[in-house]
């Protein structure tokens, strides 16, 4: 981010009292040059939601952020706010609040006056901005590090203090571009819960791009899963995981294994047994089909004459997922962790589908070996 752009972010005064404001994305296009970020991505915020933005790197989702808050204007399309094409209008006069991955602090000021600088463009008084700069650095849990300056902070603090200076000027649509990506674990899961906790408190209207699945499927109303540009589906983290409409998010978000599968009509076989097709059932034209399952989707079983090899462990907790050899292919599944030591390596187990219905897509073929 530049300083123009950081400048820039500080936001006019809410145009209304409910906190968050609707947010609409109707079939925003970008390109640069031969690569189009966007193809008429549409997206419908309500207000007070958390909407997340999962994808791979280059799949447009901080494009999509970028427009939201001015710093990119799109090709075509409109970004509705509370109703007004705001598409036009600069940055800086836009009802919105943004924190950054890279935390972008002034270094040369404390941490309360990184929260009041919004305040201070909007020439409010001395003491009503250090007021509500303590006020919102108490509400993220540093009350007493007000007079630290950024170097004097862990990244978790200054992250925090980003996201008081982004609450400061009571926005009405919350932008938050990748903001847990550059610490670690332990304080990633500890502000990832406070973000979500404010988030709710505030009912500001919130948009957060990540690439990580965790993050969104933990945090988010809805997430929003991109491809190349466009949407592939928008659902709750439930309905997503559990309902995957197309092979990409299948793979994405969470773990699946393809495995071939004969098709009849409307329905398919596997492991011996005929399953029907979750959703549309692809035409004859398309070929050879993969079934895609979760884990969960497949139970095993101890049996010295079963088709299936245990080839690996990974321990989980509770659970232990075991990855099965079974036909050419390798098929992952859950076993409780105390029953985990029956299955050793090279024991032969059976396998039995324990879905009701199966996403299917076009067969995969391997990519050639090449020595």
């Amino acid at each position: 981010m530049t300083a123009d752009e950081l400048l820039a972010s500080p936001t006019t005064v809410a145009s209304s009292d409910q906190p968050g404001a609707p947010v609409v994305l109707d079939a925003l296009t970008r390109t640069y040059g031969a690569t189009r970020a966007l193809d008429r991505f549409s997206l419908d915020v309500a207000p007070g939601e958390f909407v997340a933005l999962l994808g791979p790197s280059g799949c447009g989702k901080t494009t999509a952020l970028r427009m939201v808050a001015g710093f990119d204007s799109p090709d075509a399309g409109q970004i509705l706010v509370d109703g007004v094409d705001v598409s036009q209008v600069p940055a800086q006069k836009r009802d919105m609040g943004m924190v950054f991955q890279s935390y972008s602090l002034f270094p040369n000021m404390t941490a309360r006056d990184n929260v009041a600088f919004g305040l201070r463009l909007r020439r409010q008084r001395g003491s009503q901005r250090r007021q509500r700069a303590d006020e919102l650095l108490e509400l993220v849990g540093l009350a007493e590090h007000t007079a630290k300056y950024p170097h004097q902070l862990s990244g978790g603090q200054q992250q925090r203090v980003a996201l008081a200076r982004a609450l400061a000027i009571e926005p009405r649509v919350l932008l938050l571009d990748e903001p847990l990506s550059a610490l670690d674990a332990k304080v990633r899961a500890e502000l990832r819960d406070q973000i979500r906790a404010l988030q709710q408190r505030l009912a500001i209207t919130t948009l957060f791009v990540t690439h990580d699945q965790e993050e969104a499927l933990s945090m988010a109303d809805r997430v929003c899963v991109m491809s190349a540009g466009r949407v592939e589906q928008v659902a709750s983290p439930a309905e997503l995981y559990a309902h995957p409409s197309t092979a990409f998010v299948a793979e994405f978000v969470g773990v699946s294994s393809r495995i071939p599968v004969e098709r009849h009509g409307d329905h398919v076989t596997l492991f011996g047994q005929e399953v029907a097709v979750r959703g549309r059932v692809p035409s004859a034209d398309a070929g050879p089909l993969d079934a895609l399952l979760r884990p969960e989707d497949v139970s095993v079983h101890l049996d010295p004459e079963g088709p299936g090899v245990v080839q690996h462990h990974s321990f989980l907790g509770a659970t232990t997922r075991l990855e099965i050899g079974f036909a050419d292919v390798v098929i992952k599944t859950d076993v409780a962790s105390s029953l985990a030591r029956d299955f050793a390596l090279g024991t032969r187990a059976s396998l039995r589908l324990a879905a009701q219905d199966v996403l299917v897509s076009p067969r995969r073929v391997p990519a050639p070996v090449v020595d």
